[in-house]
Parts: structure tokens; C-alpha cells; sequence
């Protein structure tokens, strides 16, 4: 979460983030490195720092790793993007006022390697294309909004769609 124009909270690494507290979160700045504190932060900060420093609007970033986005990133590695037409639930994600839209949620090749990552991502951006969330292959989702509340929504929004884009394959002749 964006703490100020420089800062924000991320989560130490190695806890584990189904039980979260005070202890578990540190400061960082924009460049990765740690404020005040001598714990070392997520190996992925460098995906949420690049967030914040590309759209100064972002106040919270999220990252999860349902199964659904996992089997998601997996099914469309190849295509590269998972393409949303037609659902009323499009609307959930900022900027899309109709279902008659399209909503393309891209999907990265994974690497451990962050560098790599951000520079695919910074790659997609610089191309002018729209982005409001990703898929890492094999590992999950990164959505973000202008405060945790939206972040929220989109991050749901997101996995609702890729469950429908996951039914309608099951279910498909």
C-alpha cells in the first residue's frame, strides 16, 4: 500500500500471508530499498514498486495466487492475454462502463528473474496498451486501484471473470 509519494508498506518475506500483522509489514521505497529496518522485503516488490512509480495514482497493489488464476496463466501462456468480451462484470474494473467492451488481461512467462518481469510489463506500457492487472504464468495475479478498496474489486472482479473463462472451457464440447 502506498504509504506517500516515496514510500510503501510491503510484506516481509517469508511470512506468511494468511496471517499478517504489524510485524509482518515493513516500509520500502520506490527503488526496493528498505527503510529503517534491516528485514528484507518480498523478492516480488520490484512488480508492486513499478506499479506505484508508472501510475502515481495507485495507492494498493495486490497479489494472489488462487488456483484459478494459476490454472488461468497456464491455459492462456501461449495466447499471452486473457480476453474478456461480453461480461456485465467487465464494469468492475475502472475505465470499462460497458459489457461491450474488451478487457485484456495479460500473462507473463514467469521467471525468477524480476528484472525480466518489469521489463516485459514496461514493454506491454510503453506499447500504449491498456493494463489493469496481470497474469505470471504458473503463478498468479497482480491487481491494483487507486485505493484498497478498488484494488479489492478489481482483484475480485478479476477472479470472477477467469472462473467463467475457466467454466466455459469445462463445459465446451
Amino acid at each position: 500500500m502506498r504509504l506517500d509519494q516515496n514510500h510503501i508498506a510491503v510484506t516481509v518475506s517469508g511470512r506468511d500471508k494468511g496471517k499478517l500483522d504489524a510485524s509482518d509489514v515493513m516500509v520500502v521505497d520506490l527503488e526496493n530499498h528498505p527503510v529503517a529496518t534491516s528485514a528484507r522485503p518480498s523478492a516480488e516488490t520490484a512488480l508492486h514498486t513499478q506499479i506505484y512509480r508508472r501510475f502515481a495514482d495507485v495507492g494498493a497493489v495486490l497479489h494472489t495466487h488462487s488456483r484459478a488464476q494459476s490454472v488461468a496463466s497456464r491455459l492462456f501462456a501461449d495466447a499471452g492475454v486473457v480476453r474478456f468480451e461480453g461480461w456485465e462484470l467487465q464494469k468492475a474494473i475502472s475505465g470499462y462502463q460497458t459489457h461491450e467492451s474488451v478487457l485484456d488481461l495479460p500473462v507473463f512467462a514467469n521467471t525468477q528473474d524480476m528484472h525480466t518481469l518489469v521489463d516485459q510489463i514496461d514493454a506491454w506500457l510503453d506499447a500504449g496498451k491498456p493494463l489493469n492487472g496481470y497474469l505470471i504464468d504458473g503463478h498468479g495475479i497482480y491487481a491494483w486501484g487507486v485505493d484498497m478498496a478498488q484494488a479489492r474489486r478489481h482483484l475480485e472482479a478479476f477472479e470472477f471473470l477467469l472462473n467463467c473463462e475457466l467454466d466455459l472451457r469445462r463445459l465446451s464440447p
